[in-house]
């Protein structure tokens, strides 16, 4: 049923920020994306229409891109050096910031779902490899055989980063050697939204590094860092440089500027980005606050992301000048 709350809704998603060029990302390629990032939109905004909650639209549209090859998480994740898909996700509410998180996880279908299991069904905040793949079974989600996270193009990406020995960060295209088949996958998925009785929730969702090692774990599943939701201030989600995210603690570091010194949101956004940048680092923000007014920032040449109100169109973008409000 429909609510009547007067509150409006509002849902911001965003598929990874990097160095995107419009001489390589054919027309072709960004309607590819922008479809799913329209069903992403899609998906999230009928369960706030419904009535539903800020973290069910959350799961809602970051489940669409994890189950697309098109972006870094789920079934697009890229490889680790050992050639496993480690995947990690966290989700957090804004009413009591409750929160759950999964990282280096190799069988969960939806890791997104598996980190909200986390956050209602558990005494825990985060759970890693196996035993949250054995939680996840026990809650009843979607458990795959590895093999379902592999694509060609994925396989030959991390093929060349061994023979290079290179990190490949997924949202940067445009390294010093290009990716192969042109590859214009980018990285870390994430959602933010508002629903109709006010609350705010914030998921994040992603394959990591081509190439990495050593269980490494970014700034995704790591709530003040990739993941924030506050309804005091704003939920956030982030994408870029996971290490240097996690050294600004991104999120948290804006939400809080908005909570204790009242700015707007995006210049919030800029704050922690330019804060970001002088550490060495890149990427994006989606932020979201309690009366609707977002901001979706980042200091590389483009992000996928996108946005839908109200008025249920679902306005999609990729470089600087595309408007997505």
């Amino acid at each position: 049923m429909t609510s009547t709350n007067s509150s409006p809704i509002r849902l911001v998603i965003h598929g990874g920020a990097g160095t995107i060029s419009r001489s390589r990302l054919t027309p072709e390629r960004e309607q590819a994306y922008r479809q799913v990032l329209a069903e992403s939109l899609t998906a999230g905004h009928a369960v706030l229409k419904a009535g539903g909650s800020s973290v069910d639209a959350v799961i809602a549209a970051i489940v669409v891109m994890e189950d697309s090859p098109l972006f870094n998480a789920g079934k697009g994740a890229v490889f680790s050096h050992e050639g496993r898909n480690e995947l990690d996700a966290s989700i957090m509410e804004g009413v009591t910031r409750m929160a759950g998180a999964v990282a280096g996880v190799t069988s969960i279908r939806n890791p997104i779902r598996a980190a909200h299991a986390v956050m209602t069904n558990s005494a825990h905040v985060m759970l890693i490899g196996h035993g949250a793949e054995t939680f996840a079974a026990e809650q009843g989600l979607t458990i795959v055989d590895p093999a379902y996270f592999y694509t060609q193009h994925r396989w030959d990406q991390l093929q060349k980063a061994i023979a290079k020995e290179q990190v490949v960060r997924d949202h940067d295209m445009e390294s010093s050697a290009p990716l192969p088949n042109g590859d214009e996958k980018y990285g870390t998925v994430g959602a933010v939204a508002l629903d109709c009785y006010g609350n705010l929730a914030a998921g994040t969702s992603t394959g990591g590094l081509t190439n990495k090692r050593y269980g490494r774990v970014g700034d995704s599943p790591i709530i003040g860092a990739g993941t924030y939701a506050d309804n005091r201030s704003v939920a956030v989600s982030a994408t870029g440089s996971g290490e240097i995210f996690i050294r600004a603690a991104a999120a948290f570091n804006t939400a809080a500027q908005v909570r204790l010194q009242q700015i707007p949101v995006a210049e919030a956004a800029d704050r922690t980005l330019a804060e970001i940048a002088t550490l060495g680092g890149d990427g994006g923000l989606i932020v979201l606050n309690a009366a609707g007014n977002f901001a979706a920032r980042f200091n590389t040449s483009g992000m996928y992301r996108g946005a839908i109100g109200d008025d249920g169109i679902a306005r999609t973008g990729v470089f600087p000048a595309d408007p997505i409000s």
